[in-house]
């Protein structure tokens, strides 16, 4: 059932995420759509809503995190493209990976940079 927060958050799942958000909800679809609604509703509908920090400020945050963890690639993936998306310049996302070596430890950090390193030749930002 769709509501305000859904429409709200489906519309700022686009303008950050574009294509590859829409992947990620449509992969849920088949085993949990309740997941995908949840996803759509709470991150996009009520967080990215909130005053306080533009998109590009709450996607170097999240770039932050993603690559902190260190265990979740596919989903840094998106976040480096929705960094791009919203303004982030590639120098900002490799400086907030290569801070993340001092709080993460060196193994996330790598990791995280393999990921921004295969976006930036996706979007033929670096050469391969």
């Amino acid at each position: 059932m769709k509501n305000e927060r859904f429409e709200a958050g489906l519309k700022k799942l686009n303008e950050i995420d574009g294509e590859a958000g829409k992947k990620v909800i449509e992969s849920l679809e088949s085993i949990a759509p309740d997941l995908a609604k949840y996803t759509i509703e709470f991150p996009f509908g009520d967080i990215y809503q909130r005053p306080g920090l533009d998109l590009k400020n709450r996607e170097i945050a999240t770039v932050a995190a993603l690559a902190a963890l260190g265990h979740c690639l596919p989903q840094l993936n998106v976040h480096i493209n929705g960094a791009l998306n919203v303004g982030c310049k590639p120098e900002e996302i490799i400086e907030v990976i290569i801070q993340m070596a001092v709080y993460a430890g060196f193994p996330a950090a790598l990791n995280a940079m393999f990921v921004a390193k295969e976006v930036f030749q996706e979007r033929n930002i670096i050469k391969a």
